[in-house]
């Protein structure tokens, strides 16, 4: 069977990815109609290069300033976030070229909207309530893509407080107990608007939330997921996840789907979730354990949102592929081909 990997042509030039994301997130720009901003900063003269947290030529201030820009980095090396990294609308965080990688927090995107997050790393993200991407409230028209993330003391990346419109891509997770979690709590109706794609990810090894889901929308296909530690992908209150042509290759802990039931803050009634699964591969044992009973008008299909996305079916050759091409990717950076006036 032919390969259908999307995205065959966003490296052809440096802002080919914008508004190239499927799924939700495919209206975001980032900063398709800005100026470029280059990341030069370094800290010293340390063994481990770690490039300046602060200041002219930092990520930081590029990510503070309210125009667009399309940010790229002339050097590799670690920032280590001695805060959370606010980032404001109209951004592209552009890591091809170079290997970056953060520690110590992660990105904050709040009330913001149109923002790509591309071949990055997180790693080692300490302190409470610290995830790796943490999108809250209100933010939408996001995408992230071929990102690695591992081992934060909360979440990789948390989708919460209405924010919504968002593809997650390419992107590889493991070592982390709570992976993603999409819609805050059962008091916050108001994630009801949350919309979600998840595809051609791995998440390898990670013990639960792959993710967990209250409230929102979310259309997961063509992902792997491997020797979860709990469950693979939960359905809290009300929410609706659509589970696509997805491969599930249980360890030890066989249960697929978990569902939680919680009281939203507005109903009397108690709810879980809800799940379908078409197409699925079930690998080692993995249980299914969908629900028997659901109503129809209950669940949202991809098609009332956007007409095409790059699907096959789940097999032995798709799981190979997503071993090796999730995640920060050693790639050259795009030439751009964009003249600003």
């Amino acid at each position: 069977m032919a390969r259908m990997l999307p995205y065959g042509d966003v490296d052809s030039s440096l802002r080919a990815l914008a508004g190239r994301a499927e799924g939700f997130g495919r209206h975001s720009i980032g900063g398709l109609h800005g100026s470029l901003y280059f990341v030069t900063t370094l800290a010293g003269l340390e063994i481990v290069h770690c490039l300046a947290d602060d200041g002219p030529g930092s990520l930081r201030d590029a990510c503070r300033r309210k125009e667009p820009l399309w940010i790229v980095f002339e050097v590799s090396g670690t920032i280590h976030l001695s805060s959370y990294l606010s980032v404001s609308s109209y951004k592209t965080i552009d890591g091809r070229g170079q290997r970056i990688k953060f520690t110590g927090k992660g990105l904050r995107l709040k009330e913001c909207e149109h923002i790509i997050i591309c071949n990055l790393e997180f790693e080692g993200g300490r302190g409470h309530d610290v995830d790796g991407i943490q999108i809250k409230p209100n933010s939408r028209h996001i995408w992230i893509d071929r990102c690695s993330l591992r081992d934060y003391d909360d979440g990789l990346i948390d989708i919460t407080r209405q924010s919504t419109d968002i593809t997650i891509s390419r992107c590889y997770f493991a070592q982390h107990d709570k992976t993603m979690l999409i819609g805050a709590d059962p008091s916050h109706v108001g994630d009801r608007c949350i919309r979600v794609t998840i595809h051609h990810c791995f998440f390898d090894g990670t013990r639960q939330r792959q993710p967990r889901v209250r409230f929102g929308k979310v259309h997961l296909y063509n992902n792997y997921t491997r020797n979860w530690g709990i469950y693979a992908v939960c359905a809290s209150v009300e929410s609706q996840i659509y589970s696509q042509c997805n491969i599930y290759e249980a360890g030890a802990k066989k249960k697929t789907f978990e569902f939680y039931t919680e009281k939203a803050a507005d109903k009397e009634e108690q709810k879980s979730g809800f799940v379908i699964s078409e197409g699925d591969m079930f690998l080692n044992g993995a249980q299914p354990c969908l629900l028997t009973e659901y109503r129809e008008e209950s669940m949202f299909h991809p098609s009332e949102y956007y007409q095409t996305w790059t699907m096959e079916a789940a097999a032995h050759s798709l799981r190979e592929v997503l071993q090796l091409s999730t995640g920060w990717q050693s790639i050259c950076r795009p030439v751009d081909n964009v003249v600003i006036n």
